[in-house]
């Protein structure tokens, strides 16, 4: 079909609002059930995602052509069967069911499989038309009153597709951890170009378009998720997610969009569009996004180990101050009514992280919260989208988890394509001041290309400018960390190049915090 451009959408203004919020286009609950036949529905692979101790979420979406909005299916609804399993040969089944994969949600299928055991590995597939899908391995999180001895996860953010390959996630998959957290920039809105940037690979005119539409983004994802090393990763293990600003546009901020270039009326469509897309993709246990809304901030906890908060950094934030990027003396960063969560996630982190009691408490987001100068001599540039942008959030934040005592903070963050390790200071602009917690930053998987492993945070590794870093590197790659009852042990995986596939993967650095001793040590 014929897609509109960004100009024509933005002048439907109002109408444009109303059909983004209209999901009865048709009633596929009355429609007769449709078979698959002739074509393999599950070209977009499998996924879980949102392990607790007793149920995990089950992910497939049908599209034998991916790259079609309803990815080449009629506006039927599907009868997708599904089993779980103790063993990959499905000789122990544990759970099965039917259910319906309905066209208004892009035939995507989300099953809450429950009444599993916790901390076990299990196994899972689905059924449509006569056709198998590929299996999956998931594995639920330890019983609340467990007191488990490890826990392996990884984390990843940043894929833009026609940066380059995803050999990254194959060698995350290769790895085969508990959980992975992936902490947003899933895809980029951003129009492909005609040859696929770095991958050389052609793709059909709708891409050139940046997305806008519920069918524009659903195609993006259907091309994002076709990928198989992204599929192999998603394969291996649940994956707990949240999102950032390329889900939807670039550096949004609560009801606005970038830079001023739609009105909020207009930004607001495309949010609900990009809401709505992000659920039929993911494998999350949340209400289907109906609208320009979505609560997505939640908390996982994994036995008295570790306690998870997954967190929102753009849905509640106030707009970016003295025209975003990075910005000398911007007095308005200052300002102490600023909000980057919100005062809701705010209040609901705080006392989540004062009630807390295991060993180990982690903030998953987007957005780096050590302070980054990114100016070499004596001024100092800030990023206006970080939270050094939000002052006063950021202080009120790490203030408040000094003031609980909270056991052992670990801010896991993504969005920037540096690999970084920073403690977390009571005052950033005092060396000597009180280290509240640890703070590791992930790469890119792909984007920005091939990196550079000579580069890092201005000017190097041990930038004087930032003295509280520990560790930078401008490259591709993942972190993969060993957690336990002594230490949390952070290791930065790099591939020396994405512009083609198969590269090698690397340790770049190693660095651990210890239990009650905040501060960060390399290997």
């Amino acid at each position: 079909m014929d897609h509109p451009s960004r100009r024509s959408l933005f002048g439907l203004g109002g109408a444009a609002l109303a059909l983004a919020f209209t999901t009865n286009l048709a009633d596929p609950w009355t429609a007769e059930a449709a078979a698959v036949r002739g074509d393999y529905p599950f070209t977009l692979g499998v996924a879980s995602g949102d392990p607790l101790p007793d149920r995990v979420i089950l992910w497939t979406r049908l599209a034998p052509k991916p790259l079609e909005p309803l990815g080449g299916l009629p506006y039927n609804k599907i009868q997708v069967d599904w089993e779980i399993a103790e063993d990959e040969a499905f000789t122990r089944r544990v759970r099965h069911g039917s259910t319906w994969a309905s066209p208004e949600y892009g035939h995507s299928v989300h099953v809450d499989a429950k009444g599993l055991r916790p901390g076990r590995e299990y196994f899972y597939r689905f059924r449509a038309g006569g056709e198998l899908s590929p299996v999956g391995r998931t594995k639920t999180a330890p019983a609340p009153g467990a007191g488990p001895d490890a826990l392996r996860l990884a984390f990843a953010s940043c894929a833009s597709w026609q940066d380059g390959f995803y050999t990254a996630y194959r060698h995350l998959a290769d790895e085969n951890p508990d959980v992975v957290f992936h902490l947003g920039d899933y895809i980029y809105e951003y129009g492909i170009v005609p040859g696929g940037g770095n991958r050389r690979t052609p793709v059909p005119e709708q891409f050139r378009v940046q997305c806008d539409t519920l069918d524009r983004f659903r195609i993006q994802y259907g091309l994002y998720k076709s990928d198989p090393d992204l599929q192999a990763a998603h394969q291996r293990a649940p994956w707990i997610v949240t999102w950032d600003d390329h889900e939807v546009l670039d550096n949004w901020a609560g009801p606005n969009g970038p830079g001023g270039e739609v009105t909020e009326e207009d930004f607001m469509v495309i949010r609900a569009n990009a809401f709505r897309a992000f659920w039929e993709n993911m494998p999350v246990r949340l209400p289907a996004a109906e609208g320009p809304d979505a609560r997505i901030y939640r908390r996982y906890t994994f036995g008295d180990l570790a306690e998870f908060n997954v967190l929102d950094t753009r849905q509640y934030r106030d707009d970016q101050v003295c025209g975003d990027g990075q910005q000398v003396d911007c007095a308005d960063r200052l300002d102490p009514a600023r909000q980057m969560l919100g005062a809701e996630q705010e209040r609901w982190l705080l006392d989540g992280l004062g009630d807390s009691r295991a060993k180990w408490n982690v903030l998953a987001q987007q957005i780096a919260m050590i302070q980054l100068d990114f100016d070499p001599g004596p001024a100092q540039r800030l990023s206006m989208d970080l939270w050094d942008g939000y002052k006063a959030a950021k202080d009120r934040l790490i203030t408040g988890m000094g003031d609980r005592k909270v056991s052992n903070p670990v801010v896991l963050t993504g969005d920037i394509h540096y690999n970084l390790a920073g403690e977390l200071k009571a005052n950033f602009d005092d060396p000597a001041s009180q280290t509240v917690g640890v703070e590791f930053v992930c790469t890119s998987v792909s984007s920005g290309g091939n990196g550079n492993p000579n580069t890092g945070l201005p000017p190097g590794g041990s930038d004087p400018v930032n003295p509280h870093l520990r560790f930078s590197s401008y490259q591709r790659g993942y972190v993969s960390c060993e957690v336990t009852r002594t230490q949390w042990r952070a290791d930065f995986k790099v591939v020396p190049y994405v512009d083609r596939p198969g590269a090698p993967v690397s340790t770049r650095a190693s660095l651990v915090t210890l239990d009650g001793v905040p501060g960060l040590q390399a290997l």
